[in-house]
């Protein structure tokens, strides 16, 4: 009889061990980050491509609102993390869960009403109310867009933090396994709400994310409340400094002041200490500068911030054109890959992806979370020198006697036409869209058309050399990105952990819109090669910083590589005090 009770009671104890994982906070944030990102990921696709349908097949709406958006983080990114940081855990994900979902049901309902009546609102004081509904489309979508910012900064940047505690290897694994999911989301997404789109229609899709996004917020709303009543640790939290005490701090790094000191309870009023700079009224001038001065200090105490090198490494790569974004898209399809090939890629891109969280959390167990970064670093590095070589291969367009600015100065400065799209029969370069096939067998001539204007095969082994590249840097660049996050986790008080993340949010942004100019300033394919060279130049840079940081952090023990890294700066420093919120 003993020994028929050992399998049962195993079996019952694995049933267990089961039901507790699937109850645990850390599960629960999961299936909410999943949910999350599901549904941002099937909004960011939906809404270029509505964009485009409803302006005429033109990308001018597009490049608007990607302009709106990257300008909007890029200026509010500041004030977001500080309203993250004098808030409440659990107020400020649920206002911005509500924020963003209700934000996107709203574009939904607009959209919809857009694509029902287009014909009448044309007629309509001749068409500006259809471009009103652009401009509440394009504006509501940057609130959801910044609601979305608020939520990463406080689900990624802290809430895991939390909940991981003191065990760094759970944090470690915590990052990874989000950024897995962010990975898959990423493929997905767009592939679902892609098919609905195309057996169904514009309307259905609208209709289809605005239901997601309905359901999808009331079950995310129950997993947060969830995860904070599992984890009673989210209810403290180190409140925010004064903005004197701010100041002194972002004046020098290292100050007899400790960081939690002079902290106060956020909800509670009557708080001793700082209770008489509270009372006094607030003149209305102070409050129009207030969002300015939150601004300027954010970007004060990013600079004062120990692992600030790390952060500007990590921004560093955003300049570069080396992804799997509409630019390197269009350069392929001029290269001659088809729609198939460059899902393959993306694919196998979103592979590599996954694989280098893995070598992550591998290499960050056997040499430590810093030289996990220098190594990611030198891999990502390594992989992309294959990227530079493409340039001077065989099929490169690369023309330095083309300047990269004619096309841009031609329309400006000798007032040529805009390109306007060509008939088939007048587009014989439309043989390098249609498949790798004809460019290695070579194609046949129309008929019609003019020898001396006919393509000849373009080689593949530039563009193949290229995406090589591209694919296998992805393992060090998704590692390197995981390493900074968590250095940002561990090293950044409590207190400024959401401002700190905003700034590099809005680095982040800045250097990416960085890197759109300079495609708009070269946009012929002569000049890509020009604009390969320069992004795996900003990468070097990027790795430059983030070795220095090394170095400063780790001396003579950084190529040491079974030891384990020292404390960091935020372990160091004594516990702060925490109030209830």
């Amino acid at each position: 009889m003993a020994r028929g009770a050992e399998p049962a009671g195993e079996q019952r104890s694995c049933c267990g061990s089961v039901v507790a994982y699937f109850t645990s906070a850390k599960f629960l944030l999961y299936l909410g980050h999943a949910l999350s990102t599901w549904g941002d990921r099937m909004w960011h696709f939906a809404v270029s491509v509505f964009l485009v349908e409803l302006y005429g097949n033109s990308l001018l709406l597009t490049a608007v609102y990607g302009l709106v958006v990257a300008g909007s983080v890029l200026l509010l990114g500041a004030i977001i993390g500080d309203w993250v940081d004098k808030n409440s855990r659990l107020k400020v994900a649920q206002t911005s869960l509500v924020v963003q979902n209700a934000s996107v049901i709203l574009c939904g309902i607009i959209l919809m009403i857009v694509f029902l009546f287009k014909t009448q609102l044309l007629t309509l004081y001749h068409g500006w109310l259809l471009t009103v509904c652009y401009i509440l489309v394009i504006t509501i979508a940057n609130i959801a867009n910044l609601a979305s910012t608020a939520t990463a900064i406080t689900i990624q940047r802290d809430w895991i933090v939390v909940v991981a505690g003191e065990d760094r290897s759970k944090l470690a694994d915590m990052n990874a396994t989000v950024r897995r999911i962010d990975q898959l989301t990423n493929i997905l997404a767009p592939m679902a709400v892609g098919q609905i789109m195309t057996f169904g229609s514009p309307m259905i899709g609208c209709g289809f994310i605005s239901g997601w996004n309905l359901m999808s917020m009331c079950v995310e709303y129950l997993l947060l409340w969830k995860v904070y009543q599992k984890t009673p640790t989210l209810a403290l939290k180190s409140a925010k400094v004064e903005e004197s005490e701010l100041k002194q701090l972002n004046v020098k790094k290292e100050s007899d002041m400790k960081p939690a000191e002079g902290v106060q309870l956020i909800v509670e009023k009557d708080v001793t200490g700082f209770e008489p700079q509270q009372e006094k009224e607030v003149s209305c001038g102070a409050r129009i500068a207030e969002p300015f001065i939150t601004f300027r200090d954010g970007w004060v105490a990013y600079y004062n911030q120990p692992v600030f090198l790390a952060g500007m490494g990590l921004a560093f790569l955003y300049m570069t054109v080396l992804g799997f974004d509409c630019i390197t898209t269009g350069y392929a399809y001029t290269q001659g890959l088809s729609g198939s090939v460059l899902s393959l890629l993306m694919g196998a891109s979103a592979v590599t992806g996954i694989m280098g969280t893995v070598a992550f959390t591998w290499l960050r167990r056997k040499c430590g979370l810093i030289r996990t970064g220098l190594i990611s670093g030198v891999a990502q590095f390594a992989c992309l020198v294959l990227c530079a070589i493409s340039v001077f291969m065989p099929g490169s367009p690369l023309d330095l006697t083309v300047s990269p600015f004619a096309d841009i100065s031609a329309r400006l400065f000798e007032s040529e036409p805009l390109p306007t799209i060509a008939s088939p029969e007048d587009k014989p370069e439309m043989v390098f869209a249609t498949g790798m096939p004809s460019l290695l067998n070579g194609s046949t001539i129309p008929a019609n058309s003019d020898p001396e204007m006919s393509p000849e095969p373009v080689p593949l082994i530039s563009v193949s050399l290229l995406f090589a590249g591209v694919i296998a840097a992805r393992v060090g660049l998704w590692s390197f990105d995981l390493t900074v996050t968590q250095l940002l986790q561990e090293n950044v008080v409590e207190s400024e952990r959401g401002i700190i993340n905003g700034v590099q949010n809005s680095m982040n942004y800045l250097l990416d819109l960085l890197h759109f100019i300079m495609v708009i300033l070269a946009p012929n394919p002569e000049a890509f090669g020009l604009l390969v060279l320069i992004s795996v130049s900003f990468v070097a840079m990027g790795h430059i910083m983030y070795f220095r940081f090394a170095q400063k952090s780790l001396g003579k023990q950084l190529f040491v590589c079974c030891t384990p890294d020292p404390k960091t700066v935020s372990d160091s420093s004594p516990p702060g005090n925490t109030s209830t919120v």
